[in-house]
């Protein structure tokens, strides 16, 4: 068994079912997602604009002895009288004072432009939704696979430990056969070589822990001060039956938003196109006036309907038009690329798969043979038939064929996971 005590920080048990309902809002990845989503949704706020009114107020001092101007600001202050008409006060008018308040307002009628604006910006909201999705599920795989390298890591640990016991075993025997003169100080060397070769991996696999516990820590978004995660289920082989016959999900999320990018692109032509169908909008102003600050002996009010049509915009329109359907050409080339990629890695995942569950079986056939071979070294050893070298031989080729089978465990279960996560 393995001791926990391997460190002064403390241990937390984790199961792979605890992993997988812990909650990802606070990854990093997951958070640059929402993020986004978040970003096109404010750009979508722009296009309330195109129902909402757009009201400006403003509260205006003048004072002129220009004739035009004089007697207008009179007139609008309601203070006209029979000596302005004067020949003399209309071509030379004392300077006056004019204090005008105006509220103007500007209410979108039809703007078909804006409406498809807005359809666009919608299909964008959409895409960053889908976006997100689809790295919520690549950061689950990830933290399968570093649950599992964090498996590999224990497992790893276990078996050099188990070396090591397994050596100090036999260097008691050698040592005993030294003092009892029977071989040379030589071959007590060689073991204790190999011990110290044996606790310098230990080292490493110990580093390894802590570095996968670290990552793990890391996609949750958690503390790892002072604490060392220890998965609670060994690493395992998983015999299952690849599907042959699996095809690339259409439907999957990353397809998905590259296929609703493609409906984004059309809104935009048809925008830029909409920008010669009449705009029709509604405009109106309340204006108060008077020769004294704070004053509003005055008041006016102008309204209408405006319908207008841009004739031509010096192929700018036009120009937009052609950029948005090169843009939609390029994504759907992108697109057929992507998914052509996406159907080839799905396939090489199969063939991972099969190779990985080969090297299980060939690994494992290994680590049982040296097992067997060093049974019998054994046995011959302690009847005096074999030198301590050989049996070291034996020894490190049994925790070799050990480590590579665990590895080869891992990179099957490993390609399991992809294998789910392309599908």
């Amino acid at each position: 068994m393995l001791d926990v005590k391997l460190f002064s920080q403390e241990i937390v048990m984790i199961s792979k079912a605890e992993l997988e309902t812990k909650s990802l809002e606070n990854n990093l990845q997951i958070k640059l997602a929402n993020s986004e989503i978040r970003l096109a949704e404010t750009e979508l706020l722009q296009s309330r604009a195109m129902y909402l009114p757009n009201v400006n107020a403003t509260y205006t001092f003048t004072n002129t002895n220009n004739p035009l101007m004089a007697f207008g600001s009179k007139l609008n202050q309601e203070r006209i009288s029979v000596q302005d008409f004067n020949p003399d006060n209309l071509n030379h008018p004392k300077s006056i004072s004019n204090f005008a308040t105006k509220v103007e307002i500007r209410q979108p009628i039809i703007n078909m432009d804006a409406v498809y604006l807005k359809k666009a910006g919608n299909v964008k909201v959409d895409v960053m939704k889908i976006k997100a999705e689809r790295t919520e599920e690549y950061v689950r795989f990830e933290l399968n696979k570093a649950y599992m390298m964090l498996q590999l890591a224990y497992k790893m640990l276990e078996t050099l430990e188990n070396a090591k016991e397994t050596t100090l075993a036999n260097r008691k025997v050698i040592e005993n056969y030294y003092q009892n003169g029977m071989i040379q100080k030589s071959e007590v060397l060689y073991i204790d070589v190999r011990i110290s070769e044996i606790e310098s991996q230990i080292q490493v696999a110990k580093s390894n822990i802590k570095n996968a516990s670290d990552f793990l820590y890391f996609l949750l978004d958690e503390n790892s001060e002072n604490k060392i995660l220890k998965p609670a289920e060994p690493l395992e082989y998983r015999e299952n039956m690849p599907d042959f016959d699996s095809k690339l999900d259409e439907n999957r999320k990353d397809l998905q938003a590259y296929q609703k990018s493609l409906e984004a692109y059309e809104w935009l032509i048809k925008s830029e196109k909409s920008k010669f169908i009449p705009t029709l909008n509604a405009f109106g102003s309340f204006e108060m006036y008077d020769e004294k600050i704070a004053n509003f002996n005055a008041n006016g009010y102008f309204a209408g309907i405006q319908l207008s049509w841009n004739v031509f915009d010096g192929l700018r329109s036009k120009s937009e038009q052609q950029k948005y359907a090169a843009e939609l050409s390029k994504t759907r080339a992108e697109i057929e690329q992507y998914s052509k990629q996406s159907r080839l890695e799905l396939g090489k995942s199969v063939n991972q798969i099969l190779d990985a569950e080969a090297k299980v079986g060939f690994t494992k056939q290994a680590w049982e043979q040296s097992q067997e071979a060093y049974r019998i070294r054994k046995n011959r050893y302690d009847q005096g038939l074999e030198k301590s070298a050989d049996l070291l031989s034996a020894e490190t080729l049994m925790s070799q064929k050990e480590l590579e089978y665990r590895q080869a465990v891992f990179e099957y279960n490993v390609a399991w996971e992809y294998n789910e996560f392309l599908k």
